[in-house]
């Protein structure tokens, strides 16, 4: 289907261009969305009309969405969760959580703003694109720890899992003694010694 693009869309083009797209792509995404128009010529005659009128209507939301891209810029979103030991989060950060988070902070994003390709799943910091408009982007911070002290370890750089690992290995070591029997610990070695002496 050839469609009018109202807008600037993302490896498409830009307002104004003609392109070809797949039936579904159209009729459940750009059309609905006002993102673009059937390229028929009835259609070609209404854009053409309006065409100062769209391109000026998307000069004021891209100037909207820079003044708050400046606010958002460098933002760091903060997520405490419960995880395993090994990191893995009980549920995961979604598109909502970080909604919940930024308006928590003072901005309001609309869902369809936040790009986020799969949920977050693991602890760690991540980087998450807001596409504010189709021209202007920011990217936000996204700190997921299980406790606000082990999120300042993160934000300093620290990789909390692999600190945590090396803890486990230093944290406990056993004596070992060559002469003891299979599965026998250095307590009931020293115990059996005694009793035959």
């Amino acid at each position: 289907m050839d469609v009018i693009l109202l807008e600037r869309v993302e490896k498409l083009g830009q307002i104004g261009d003609v392109v070809k797209v797949k039936d579904g792509f159209a009729r459940n995404f750009l059309l609905p969305r006002k993102k673009a128009l059937r390229a028929n010529e009835a259609n070609k005659k209404v854009f053409e009309a309006n065409r100062e009128r769209i391109v000026a209507e998307n000069g004021q939301r891209r100037e909207a969405a820079q003044v708050e891209a400046k606010s958002i810029e460098g933002t760091t979103i903060t997520l405490i969760r419960q995880a395993s030991n090994t990191g893995q989060l009980y549920g995961s950060v979604a598109v909502r959580d970080l909604v919940e988070a930024l308006e928590a902070d003072g901005h309001k994003i609309a869902k369809s703003a936040i790009v986020l390709d799969k949920p977050i799943k693991a602890i760690g910091l991540y980087e998450v694109k807001v596409a504010l408009h189709a021209e202007v982007a920011v990217t936000v911070k996204v700190n997921v720890a299980r406790s606000p002290e082990e999120a300042d370890m993160q934000a300093q750089g620290v990789d909390v899992m692999a600190q945590m690992f090396e803890r486990d290995e230093a944290g406990f070591t056993e004596e070992y003694d060559p002469n003891a029997e299979p599965g026998a610990t250095a307590e009931t070695q020293g115990e059996e010694e005694q009793a035959q002496g």
